[in-house]
């Protein structure tokens, strides 16, 4: 082996130990700070609501002293188990809708070939450039006239105008990667278009639609705006709504606070590690398909 080919080697090696330095320097800073705020919320969640007022900065509780009154009171006491299953439907359902229209909407200006499919393909986003708060006001309006405010099923819509645009630009830009060559053959075998979206497409696509309904959930499950402007009965709160009002309750403790936040966070977070590996198993082979 020659000089020039041993340093060669020497720097690749040097440059891969000096990444691997600087990813566990980056981890080991960057953890805690991700993970302090979620810890304490649980901890104040957890504590004993003395020891909370005297000591509500400490973060080595004494373990023996931990319980779960918090959630107990929150959940059955001040109406956070309908707030969950209020979420739950209103995401649940927007998921569902969001996912069967991008896929429907992403195979037509992929495959299709129509009047305006160029512009469409290509001014998909373009609703989803524009802040929240300037499509609040109009539809607001909207809705109030036509008599569809302080409805979960107008949230669900309101949330599916949210969230379709980036779906649909997601499963497009996944559908693209795909060989249209086994569309033609499931054609040539007597499926029909839907026959072979079911058959073929969506099988291939389910790392795509994996990171659509992740995208989707996350959405609807924690956003504020909208369910603040259309909804006016508490029975009808989603768990933002509920979280914001126990805040503003100045007669309740903190740690009910918490304790609602722990409810709003975890199951984000079960939805996120659980798809995770699809979302990015997904994101890979567009990539490299590409």
């Amino acid at each position: 082996m020659s000089t020039s080919t041993r340093s060669v080697l020497n720097r690749e090696r040097m440059e891969e130990a000096l990444i691997r330095v600087l990813r566990l320097a980056g981890f080991i800073l960057f953890l805690p700070l991700v993970l302090l705020p979620f810890y304490w919320m649980v901890i104040s969640a957890l504590r004993p609501l003395q020891d909370l007022l005297l000591r509500p900065a400490n973060l080595w509780p004494d373990w023996d002293r931990i319980g779960f009154q918090a959630f107990y009171d929150v959940l059955f006491e001040h109406g956070f188990l309908r707030y969950i299953l209020n979420s739950a439907y209103v995401s649940l359902a927007t998921v569902v809708l969001s996912t069967a229209l991008a896929v429907l909407g992403g195979y037509a200006v992929t495959r299709l070939r129509f009047r305006g499919q160029p512009l469409l393909s290509h001014g998909i986003l373009l609703i989803y450039m524009f802040p929240a708060i300037v499509l609040a006001v109009p539809l607001y309006v909207i809705f109030s006239r036509l008599g569809l405010r302080d409805s979960v099923h107008a949230l669900i819509l309101v949330y599916l105008a949210q969230t379709l645009p980036v779906a649909l630009y997601m499963l497009r830009s996944y559908f693209m990667t795909l060989p249209p060559e086994l569309e033609h053959a499931g054609l040539v075998d007597g499926c029909t278009r839907l026959g072979v979206i079911w058959r073929i497409v969506l099988p291939l696509s389910a790392p795509a639609l994996a990171g659509v309904a992740l995208y989707t959930f996350m959405i609807a499950w924690n956003e504020f705006l909208f369910a603040f402007m259309f909804l006016d009965t508490p029975e009808k709160f989603t768990l933002s709504l509920g979280v914001v009002q126990l805040a503003e309750s100045v007669h309740l403790s903190k740690q009910l606070v918490m304790a609602a936040s722990v409810l709003v966070t975890f199951p984000v977070l079960v939805v996120f590690f659980l798809f995770e590996r699809f979302l990015v198993r997904g994101l890979a082979a567009g990539a490299v398909k590409g």
